[in-house]
Protein backbone atom coordinates (compact mmCIF):
# COMPACT_ATOMS: atom_id res chain seq x y z
CA UNK A 1 0.00 0.00 0.00
CA UNK A 2 1.32 3.53 -0.99
CA UNK A 3 0.62 6.73 0.81
CA UNK A 4 -0.50 9.01 -1.65
CA UNK A 5 -1.47 12.92 -1.67
CA UNK A 6 -3.75 14.21 -4.06
CA UNK A 7 -3.97 18.35 -4.00
CA UNK A 8 -7.51 19.69 -4.51
CA UNK A 9 -9.18 16.64 -3.57
CA UNK A 10 -12.80 18.23 -3.39
CA UNK A 11 -12.82 19.18 -6.90
CA UNK A 12 -13.94 17.36 -9.74
CA UNK A 13 -11.03 15.54 -10.86
CA UNK A 14 -9.29 15.29 -7.98
CA UNK A 15 -12.52 13.41 -6.08
CA UNK A 16 -12.50 10.76 -9.12
CA UNK A 17 -8.78 10.62 -8.84
CA UNK A 18 -9.36 9.64 -5.40
CA UNK A 19 -11.94 7.06 -5.91
CA UNK A 20 -9.35 5.54 -7.99
CA UNK A 21 -6.60 5.40 -6.25
CA UNK A 22 -8.62 4.04 -3.40
CA UNK A 23 -10.02 1.23 -5.22
CA UNK A 24 -6.23 0.19 -5.91
CA UNK A 25 -5.49 0.01 -2.59
CA UNK A 26 -3.81 3.37 -1.63
CA UNK A 27 -3.30 5.03 1.59
CA UNK A 28 -5.07 8.67 0.26
CA UNK A 29 -4.33 11.93 1.88
CA UNK A 30 -6.63 14.36 0.76
CA UNK A 31 -6.43 18.58 0.69
CA UNK A 32 -8.53 21.00 -0.50
CA UNK A 33 -9.12 24.69 0.21
CA UNK A 34 -13.13 23.98 0.07
CA UNK A 35 -14.97 23.14 3.51
CA UNK A 36 -15.45 19.34 3.87
CA UNK A 37 -19.01 19.76 3.05
CA UNK A 38 -18.86 21.21 -0.30
CA UNK A 39 -16.14 18.56 -1.42
CA UNK A 40 -17.81 16.88 -4.63
CA UNK A 41 -16.81 13.40 -3.22
CA UNK A 42 -15.74 12.84 0.14
CA UNK A 43 -14.64 9.63 1.82
CA UNK A 44 -14.35 9.49 5.62
CA UNK A 45 -11.73 7.01 5.64
CA UNK A 46 -8.89 9.02 4.43
CA UNK A 47 -7.08 11.60 6.04
CA UNK A 48 -8.60 14.81 4.97
CA UNK A 49 -7.55 18.37 5.14
CA UNK A 50 -9.59 21.71 4.42
CA UNK A 51 -6.73 24.09 4.11
CA UNK A 52 -5.42 26.56 1.35
CA UNK A 53 -2.22 24.87 -0.14
CA UNK A 54 -0.83 28.65 -1.46
CA UNK A 55 0.44 28.47 1.93
CA UNK A 56 4.15 26.58 2.76
CA UNK A 57 3.21 25.27 6.28
CA UNK A 58 0.02 23.97 5.32
CA UNK A 59 2.10 22.27 1.81
CA UNK A 60 4.72 20.97 4.35
CA UNK A 61 1.76 18.99 6.84
CA UNK A 62 -0.07 17.73 4.35
CA UNK A 63 2.66 15.75 3.00
CA UNK A 64 4.60 14.85 5.42
CA UNK A 65 4.70 11.12 5.09
CA UNK A 66 3.48 10.95 2.14
CA UNK A 67 5.29 9.06 -0.97
CA UNK A 68 4.11 10.41 -3.88
CA UNK A 69 1.88 14.12 -4.68
CA UNK A 70 -0.90 14.50 -7.38
CA UNK A 71 -1.09 18.24 -7.44
CA UNK A 72 -4.67 18.77 -9.15
CA UNK A 73 -5.48 21.94 -7.21
CA UNK A 74 -6.24 25.82 -8.66
CA UNK A 75 -8.43 28.20 -8.69
CA UNK A 76 -10.71 27.68 -11.90
CA UNK A 77 -13.35 27.41 -13.91
CA UNK A 78 -15.14 27.72 -17.37
CA UNK A 79 -14.21 30.49 -19.71
CA UNK A 80 -16.57 33.02 -18.26
CA UNK A 81 -14.37 32.66 -14.41
CA UNK A 82 -10.73 32.66 -15.93
CA UNK A 83 -11.78 35.86 -18.52
CA UNK A 84 -13.07 37.61 -15.26
CA UNK A 85 -10.87 36.32 -12.51
CA UNK A 86 -7.12 36.26 -14.27
CA UNK A 87 -5.32 37.67 -10.64
CA UNK A 88 -7.23 34.78 -8.85
CA UNK A 89 -6.10 32.04 -11.51
CA UNK A 90 -2.37 33.19 -11.29
CA UNK A 91 -2.48 32.87 -7.72
CA UNK A 92 -2.28 29.70 -8.19
CA UNK A 93 1.03 29.53 -8.84
CA UNK A 94 1.63 29.65 -4.93
CA UNK A 95 0.15 25.88 -4.71
CA UNK A 96 2.54 24.43 -7.20
CA UNK A 97 5.26 26.50 -5.69
CA UNK A 98 5.04 25.97 -2.11
CA UNK A 99 4.43 22.25 -2.60
CA UNK A 100 7.47 21.85 -5.02
CA UNK A 101 9.75 22.92 -2.14
CA UNK A 102 7.72 20.90 0.17
CA UNK A 103 7.78 17.97 -1.86
CA UNK A 104 11.65 18.62 -1.13
CA UNK A 105 11.54 19.15 1.77
CA UNK A 106 9.46 15.59 2.73
CA UNK A 107 11.08 14.00 0.57
CA UNK A 108 8.74 13.23 -1.88
CA UNK A 109 9.77 10.37 -4.70
CA UNK A 110 7.36 11.47 -7.46
CA UNK A 111 5.11 14.78 -8.33
CA UNK A 112 2.62 15.05 -10.55
CA UNK A 113 1.63 18.35 -11.72
CA UNK A 114 -2.06 19.05 -13.83
CA UNK A 115 -1.56 21.19 -16.94
CA UNK A 116 -3.56 23.02 -18.95
CA UNK A 117 -4.35 23.09 -23.01
CA UNK A 118 -4.68 26.75 -21.89
CA UNK A 119 -1.09 26.91 -22.11
CA UNK A 120 -0.68 26.93 -26.25
CA UNK A 121 -0.36 29.64 -28.06
CA UNK A 122 -3.24 31.38 -28.57
CA UNK A 123 -2.02 32.78 -32.12
CA UNK A 124 -2.21 28.97 -33.14
CA UNK A 125 -6.24 28.56 -32.05
CA UNK A 126 -7.05 31.76 -34.39
CA UNK A 127 -9.72 29.47 -36.46
CA UNK A 128 -12.15 26.90 -36.14
CA UNK A 129 -11.48 23.32 -36.11
CA UNK A 130 -7.54 23.65 -36.23
CA UNK A 131 -5.40 20.74 -36.54
CA UNK A 132 -4.38 19.21 -33.39
CA UNK A 133 -2.24 21.28 -30.87
CA UNK A 134 1.21 19.19 -30.35
CA UNK A 135 3.27 19.64 -27.07
CA UNK A 136 5.76 21.85 -28.47
CA UNK A 137 3.18 24.52 -29.64
CA UNK A 138 3.12 26.01 -26.41
CA UNK A 139 6.33 27.75 -27.71
CA UNK A 140 6.84 30.39 -28.38
CA UNK A 141 4.34 31.57 -25.30
CA UNK A 142 1.46 33.30 -25.68
CA UNK A 143 -0.85 31.24 -23.67
CA UNK A 144 -4.42 32.23 -22.36
CA UNK A 145 -4.13 35.48 -20.22
CA UNK A 146 -3.74 34.94 -16.46
CA UNK A 147 -4.72 30.82 -16.40
CA UNK A 148 -2.74 29.98 -18.78
CA UNK A 149 0.66 31.55 -18.17
CA UNK A 150 0.22 30.14 -14.43
CA UNK A 151 -0.54 27.09 -15.79
CA UNK A 152 2.65 27.37 -18.24
CA UNK A 153 5.00 29.07 -15.53
CA UNK A 154 4.29 26.11 -12.98
CA UNK A 155 4.95 23.67 -15.99
CA UNK A 156 8.51 25.51 -15.99
CA UNK A 157 8.79 25.03 -12.08
CA UNK A 158 8.52 21.47 -12.33
CA UNK A 159 11.05 20.97 -14.94
CA UNK A 160 13.61 23.00 -13.34
CA UNK A 161 12.72 21.41 -9.65
CA UNK A 162 13.44 18.15 -11.51
CA UNK A 163 16.70 19.80 -13.37
CA UNK A 164 18.11 21.36 -10.48
CA UNK A 165 17.19 19.03 -7.05
CA UNK A 166 16.34 15.70 -8.94
CA UNK A 167 12.59 15.75 -7.55
CA UNK A 168 11.01 13.07 -10.17
CA UNK A 169 7.52 15.32 -11.99
CA UNK A 170 5.17 14.65 -14.56
CA UNK A 171 3.08 16.67 -15.97
CA UNK A 172 -0.30 16.55 -18.07
CA UNK A 173 -2.13 19.48 -20.33
CA UNK A 174 -5.61 18.44 -19.97
CA UNK A 175 -8.21 19.28 -22.85
CA UNK A 176 -11.63 20.14 -21.61
CA UNK A 177 -12.61 16.95 -18.85
CA UNK A 178 -15.79 16.54 -18.39
CA UNK A 179 -18.37 14.30 -16.68
CA UNK A 180 -20.62 13.06 -13.69
CA UNK A 181 -20.00 14.52 -10.00
CA UNK A 182 -18.91 18.07 -10.94
CA UNK A 183 -19.58 22.04 -11.52
CA UNK A 184 -23.04 22.78 -13.66
CA UNK A 185 -23.98 25.85 -11.73
CA UNK A 186 -22.95 28.90 -10.08
CA UNK A 187 -20.61 30.20 -12.68
CA UNK A 188 -17.63 27.90 -12.68
CA UNK A 189 -18.94 25.11 -14.96
CA UNK A 190 -17.68 24.21 -18.30
CA UNK A 191 -19.64 24.04 -21.71
CA UNK A 192 -20.66 20.06 -21.61
CA UNK A 193 -22.29 20.87 -18.20
CA UNK A 194 -23.75 24.03 -18.69
CA UNK A 195 -25.12 22.91 -22.01
CA UNK A 196 -26.70 19.88 -20.34
CA UNK A 197 -27.86 22.36 -17.48
CA UNK A 198 -29.50 24.86 -19.96
CA UNK A 199 -31.65 22.07 -22.13
CA UNK A 200 -32.79 20.47 -19.12
CA UNK A 201 -33.76 23.71 -17.51
CA UNK A 202 -35.76 24.58 -20.91
CA UNK A 203 -37.30 21.31 -21.46
CA UNK A 204 -38.71 21.17 -17.87
CA UNK A 205 -40.33 24.35 -17.95
CA UNK A 206 -41.29 24.10 -21.70
CA UNK A 207 -38.76 27.01 -22.66
CA UNK A 208 -38.19 27.01 -26.42
CA UNK A 209 -34.46 28.70 -26.36
CA UNK A 210 -31.34 28.70 -24.54
CA UNK A 211 -28.52 31.13 -24.58
CA UNK A 212 -25.24 30.30 -26.32
CA UNK A 213 -21.97 32.30 -25.89
CA UNK A 214 -20.15 33.47 -28.37
CA UNK A 215 -21.31 32.25 -32.09
CA UNK A 216 -21.23 28.55 -31.37
CA UNK A 217 -18.96 27.95 -33.97
CA UNK A 218 -15.96 27.94 -31.72
CA UNK A 219 -14.59 24.64 -31.82
CA UNK A 220 -13.44 22.46 -28.94
CA UNK A 221 -12.20 18.93 -28.30
CA UNK A 222 -13.91 17.26 -24.70
CA UNK A 223 -12.23 14.47 -22.72
CA UNK A 224 -14.62 12.54 -20.53
CA UNK A 225 -13.07 11.76 -16.36
CA UNK A 226 -13.03 8.45 -17.01
CA UNK A 227 -10.71 8.32 -19.74
CA UNK A 228 -8.61 11.53 -18.23
CA UNK A 229 -7.93 9.26 -14.86
CA UNK A 230 -6.75 6.67 -17.03
CA UNK A 231 -4.49 8.88 -18.75
CA UNK A 232 -3.13 10.45 -15.45
CA UNK A 233 -2.17 7.34 -14.16
CA UNK A 234 -0.30 6.13 -17.42
CA UNK A 235 1.25 9.59 -17.59
CA UNK A 236 2.24 9.38 -13.62
CA UNK A 237 3.46 5.59 -13.98
CA UNK A 238 5.49 6.34 -16.93
CA UNK A 239 9.86 7.13 -16.85
CA UNK A 240 9.51 10.06 -19.07
CA UNK A 241 9.32 13.80 -16.83
CA UNK A 242 7.98 14.86 -21.18
CA UNK A 243 4.78 16.83 -20.59
CA UNK A 244 1.82 15.18 -22.43
CA UNK A 245 -1.26 16.70 -23.62
CA UNK A 246 -4.28 14.48 -21.86
CA UNK A 247 -7.37 14.85 -24.56
CA UNK A 248 -9.96 13.89 -27.45
CA UNK A 249 -8.89 14.39 -30.57
CA UNK A 250 -12.52 14.82 -31.50
CA UNK A 251 -13.15 17.85 -32.53
CA UNK A 252 -16.76 19.45 -32.38
CA UNK A 253 -18.07 23.00 -32.92
CA UNK A 254 -19.95 24.31 -29.55
CA UNK A 255 -23.39 24.06 -32.18
CA UNK A 256 -22.54 20.39 -32.80
CA UNK A 257 -22.02 20.10 -28.93
CA UNK A 258 -25.27 21.28 -28.59
CA UNK A 259 -26.95 19.19 -31.53
CA UNK A 260 -25.65 16.02 -29.25
CA UNK A 261 -27.16 17.14 -25.48
CA UNK A 262 -30.38 18.30 -27.50
CA UNK A 263 -30.90 14.48 -29.54
CA UNK A 264 -30.32 12.92 -26.04
CA UNK A 265 -32.40 15.06 -24.41
CA UNK A 266 -35.31 14.39 -27.53
CA UNK A 267 -35.46 17.96 -27.61
CA UNK A 268 -34.78 20.93 -30.11
CA UNK A 269 -34.58 24.66 -28.99
CA UNK A 270 -33.92 28.05 -30.34
CA UNK A 271 -30.16 29.46 -29.86
CA UNK A 272 -30.24 32.92 -28.48
CA UNK A 273 -26.22 33.88 -29.73
CA UNK A 274 -25.10 36.39 -26.87
CA UNK A 275 -21.67 37.70 -28.94
CA UNK A 276 -20.79 40.19 -26.16
CA UNK A 277 -19.91 36.82 -23.49
CA UNK A 278 -16.50 35.18 -22.98
CA UNK A 279 -15.87 32.63 -25.40
CA UNK A 280 -12.10 32.36 -25.15
CA UNK A 281 -10.10 31.10 -28.86
CA UNK A 282 -11.96 30.14 -31.81
CA UNK A 283 -10.52 26.30 -32.25
CA UNK A 284 -8.51 24.13 -30.03
CA UNK A 285 -7.61 20.35 -30.41
CA UNK A 286 -5.58 18.06 -28.54
CA UNK A 287 -2.89 15.88 -30.67
CA UNK A 288 -2.59 12.67 -28.97
CA UNK A 289 0.21 11.59 -31.69
CA UNK A 290 2.91 11.79 -28.15
CA UNK A 291 1.03 10.47 -25.95
CA UNK A 292 -0.24 7.46 -27.91
CA UNK A 293 3.22 6.51 -29.33
CA UNK A 294 5.14 6.70 -26.28
CA UNK A 295 2.55 5.29 -23.38
CA UNK A 296 -0.22 3.42 -26.18
CA UNK A 297 -2.97 5.86 -24.62
CA UNK A 298 -6.05 7.07 -26.66
CA UNK A 299 -9.61 8.18 -25.59
CA UNK A 300 -11.73 5.61 -24.93
CA UNK A 301 -15.63 7.06 -25.12
CA UNK A 302 -16.95 8.94 -27.30
CA UNK A 303 -17.85 12.30 -26.76
CA UNK A 304 -21.78 10.98 -27.34
CA UNK A 305 -21.27 8.21 -24.49
CA UNK A 306 -19.33 10.50 -22.23
CA UNK A 307 -22.92 13.11 -23.04
CA UNK A 308 -25.53 10.79 -22.02
CA UNK A 309 -23.77 10.12 -18.60
CA UNK A 310 -23.24 13.62 -18.21
CA UNK A 311 -26.83 14.57 -18.86
CA UNK A 312 -27.79 11.69 -16.68
CA UNK A 313 -26.74 12.78 -14.04
CA UNK A 314 -27.15 16.08 -14.11
CA UNK A 315 -31.25 15.88 -14.49
CA UNK A 316 -31.16 13.98 -11.48
CA UNK A 317 -29.29 16.50 -9.18
CA UNK A 318 -31.70 19.14 -10.99
CA UNK A 319 -34.73 17.09 -10.29
CA UNK A 320 -33.65 15.83 -6.96
CA UNK A 321 -33.63 19.50 -6.18
CA UNK A 322 -30.34 19.96 -5.13
CA UNK A 323 -27.26 21.75 -7.05
CA UNK A 324 -23.72 21.31 -7.85
CA UNK A 325 -22.09 22.21 -4.45
CA UNK A 326 -24.30 18.96 -2.84
CA UNK A 327 -21.39 16.59 -1.88
CA UNK A 328 -21.32 12.82 -1.77
CA UNK A 329 -20.02 11.14 1.26
CA UNK A 330 -18.91 7.88 1.18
Amino acid sequence: MTKILVCGAGGFIGGHLVRYLMSKGHSIICADIKPKEYWFQYFEENQNFSVDLKNYENCLKVSDGAEFVFNMACNMGGMGFIENNKAECMLSVLINTNMLRACLFNKIKKYFFSSSACVYNSSKQAKNFIPGLKESDAYPAQPEDGYGWEKLFSERMCRHFSEDFKLDTRVARYHNVYGPMGTFDGGREKAPAALCRKIIYAKKNNLNEIEVWGDGEQTRTFMFIDDCIVGTIKIFENNSSDVFNLGSDEQVSINQLIDIVEEIADVKLKRKYLLNKPKGVRGRSSDNSKIFKELNWSPSISLKEGLEKTYKWVFDEISSGENSRKFTRF
